[in-house]
């Protein structure tokens, strides 16, 4: 049997009372900190709450939805074919994705939630009018308005006369029925499966607007502002996104119109090169050739000059 023991100097403790102390100092720092520097809880930014609070906004926003011309309907895959989407160089990564969650804005945010509205004769002969009306013709209607509004400053209730058929009855009533709250609960989508609500088109249709990014922006929570965040101010945000959101704010990527695509691409291939630091020649060798282990252990290393590592102590029968 060999054994090594200890001939340096001891102290008592209790491992139990010294767990326990720090548990309940943790706990209480943790309380007094929540309740002087606690997150804000701020109201979910629904469609109606748009709809009431900017009006104007929301039926511009439709006029596009209606026209083609909204960041939605312009999208492409997954919900269109508008246009390939975002890429890398030569590769259409949308593209190959295809359409598998179609969204048409103009049925979808627009005409399907008006058919569902009874009891208004004014919006049902408007809505009958203008889908018995062919393509060409709604496409000229939606866009004669959605020129209006943006002459008169983005004010639909400025805009000049004008040959615009139903169109500002069809975004006005919509605009109403935005404010009861049934359009939030008719464009969430239900499915069989597990999840039965599919927040898809009302998030696509708040993003079309400009609200939702003026909430975003006061709260600085625009990529800008270095995006995701529990807590207000200018700070960087979620720490574990903090190295994708800072290749946001540099060239080319600011202004890239396929920044999403690139930067998802460039992240790949980071951490492609970190799952592969073990097996890269020279690389790999970094942590044996850098000192900063004897930063770490620069106790032990003071008293051996000569740098060899501790003797293992053994116990036990032999």
């Amino acid at each position: 049997m060999t054994s090594d023991h200890w001939s340096g100097p001891t102290r008592p403790y209790d491992l139990v009372k010294e767990v326990v102390v720090a548990v309940v100092a943790m706990a209480a720092l943790a309380l007094t900190l929540a309740a002087v520097f606690s997150s804000p809880d701020d109201r979910q930014v629904t469609i109606q709450r748009w709809a009431t609070a900017d009006p104007a906004g929301f039926v511009a926003t439709a006029v596009t939805e209606l026209d083609g011309t909204s960041a939605s309907a312009a999208y492409g895959p997954p919900y269109n074919r508008a246009s390939d989407g975002q890429s890398i160089f030569a590769l259409h990564l949308q593209r190959w994705v295809g359409v598998h969650q179609p969204v048409d804005p103009s049925q979808d945010f627009v005409l399907r939630p008006l058919s569902t509205v009874t009891g208004d004769p004014v919006l049902t002969s408007a809505l009958a009018s203008y889908t018995a009306a062919p393509g060409g013709q709604q496409q000229r209607w939606a866009s004669a308005y959605d020129a209006a509004i943006g002459t008169a400053g983005g004010d639909p209730a400025k805009a000049a006369p004008g040959d615009y058929g139903p169109v500002p009855t069809l975004v006005t009533s919509l605009a109403g029925l935005a404010r009861t709250g049934a359009l939030d609960s008719q464009l969430v989508g239900h499915s069989a499966g597990l999840y039965q609500a599919d927040s898809t088109s009302p998030l696509l249709f708040l993003a079309d607007g400009d609200y939702l990014a003026a909430q975003a922006h006061a709260r600085h929570l625009t990529g800008t502002q270095w995006g995701m965040m529990n807590e207000t101010g200018s700070y960087p945000g979620q720490a574990w996104l903090w190295l994708y959101t800072f290749w946001y704010q540099i060239p080319p990527f600011t202004h890239s119109g396929n920044a999403d695509a690139l930067i998802w691409g460039l992240m790949m291939v980071l951490s492609l090169g970190l799952v592969l630091v073990p097996f890269i020649p020279g690389l790999r060798s970094l942590p044996r050739l850098l000192p900063v282990h004897r930063l770490v252990w620069r106790d032990w290393y003071a008293s051996h000059p000569a740098g060899r590592p501790p003797r293992t102590v053994r116990s036990g029968r032999g």
